[in-house]
């Protein structure tokens, strides 16, 4: 074989565990998968640190739930120091608080939901989506997956103005939605954007591929940082000026029109695309129910959820962006619907704020 025909280096990856039975069971996946290479395993934040100073790798798999280390605190140090991509696994609750949410907010790549028992079966179970995450991780740029330090700001006036707007009996429907539709690197992403948008924006609908129970938690930080309200859904919901909801884990989010307003249902089937909520189910139902006054924007995430649905959104006279290729964690569910001719413009993450703001005000939409 000459050295041009050599195979692609290993992805290397480390395994930060309490359990030596997860830790094995880990290896013992990552040895199977073609192209990785385990290079260490360490049973706390404490011993990784002394083994990450002989070799780095690519992708950390790292127990953000272990009893009397402060995984988190560490988490943020890596991706302070050597940003790196993080694969966390969580049972979601600790103390009654997830600390899934927090690890994405301190730069995770993405954070796996495992059982609090039977972690030995379910390794097994889930090897071919385990690997799938690496390769994946290891293709993303982790400078993108920056921690978040700041505390939560007041909303001050902006309750006010967004309770009077909801009690109000005449107020009349937007007739402007905004869909937005993201996965991994998404947290980040959304964040961004919405807490750039006033209280007036137009109504926001969101597809965020999150497990179950993380979207209200999710949503309930956003709801703490942003100028709009934020908040999961529920069914039957009415979409609103300055409010942005997002589709809850584990169901789809659909829009519909009802005489002059526009509402969520909430609804159960089958996964599209491998997800639910999907975002090719929301962004169809958008063009159907909004057509031209809608607003579709795809963002960072892996696989192709979406690009069908902003052509759809495209087709029926909405305006349509795709994060560009630069700013994105992972450029798959954008790439897919620029390839699919999908996207009106690209814009970096920066710019889609000012973006969505014009689509608010512009008057001949």
């Amino acid at each position: 074989m000459s050295p041009s025909q050599h195979a692609p280096p290993s992805i290397l990856v480390m395994v930060i565990d309490g359990s030596a039975v997860v830790r094995q069971g880990l290896a013992n996946v990552i040895a199977r998968a073609p192209g990785m290479e385990l290079i260490a395993t360490a049973s706390s934040p404490q011993f990784a640190l002394n083994k990450l100073r002989r070799r780095w790798p690519d992708v950390i798999i790292l127990d953000i739930d272990m009893p009397g280390s402060d995984c988190l605190s560490f988490l943020r140090r890596i991706m302070s120091e050597h940003p790196t991509a993080v694969i966390g696994y969580s049972s979601l609750v600790e103390h009654g608080k997830p600390v899934g949410i927090k690890a994405l907010d301190a730069g995770a790549f993405s954070v796996i939901a495992k059982p609090r028992s039977g972690l030995k079966d379910f390794i097994v179970a889930a090897a071919d989506d385990i690997v799938a995450e690496i390769r994946v991780a290891a293709r993303a740029d982790p400078r993108r997956l920056k921690p978040t330090f700041s505390a939560p700001e007041p909303k001050f006036s902006a309750d006010a103005v967004i309770s009077a707007m909801t009690s109000t009996a005449s107020q009349p429907a937007s007739d402007k939605v905004i869909a937005l539709g993201t996965s991994t690197g998404g947290t980040q992403a959304l964040e961004a954007v919405l807490t750039r948008l006033p209280a007036n924006v137009a109504g926001i609908v969101v597809v965020q591929h999150m497990p179950e129970r993380f979207t209200a938690l999710f949503a309930e930080r956003l709801n703490e940082l942003c100028a709009v309200t934020v908040r999961e859904a529920r069914h039957n919901d009415r979409v609103l000026p300055g409010h942005a909801l997002i589709a809850p884990g584990g169901r789809h989010m659909v829009l519909k029109r009802c005489g002059m307003q526009y509402h969520v249902d909430v609804i159960d089937g089958p996964p599209v695309n491998r997800h639910k909520p999907s975002v090719d189910v929301l962004f169809r139902s958008v063009a159907h129910s909004a057509g031209r006054n809608a607003l579709g924007v795809i963002m960072t995430g892996m696989g192709d959820d979406g690009a069908c649905g902003l052509s759809d959104m495209r087709r029926a006279g909405a305006a349509t962006i795709a994060q560009d290729e630069a700013s994105s964690v992972v450029f798959g569910m954008p790439k897919e619907a620029i390839r699919l001719g999908a996207a009106e413009s690209v814009l970096p993450l920066d710019r889609i704020p000012a973006a969505l703001v014009g689509f608010s005000s512009d008057g001949t939409r």
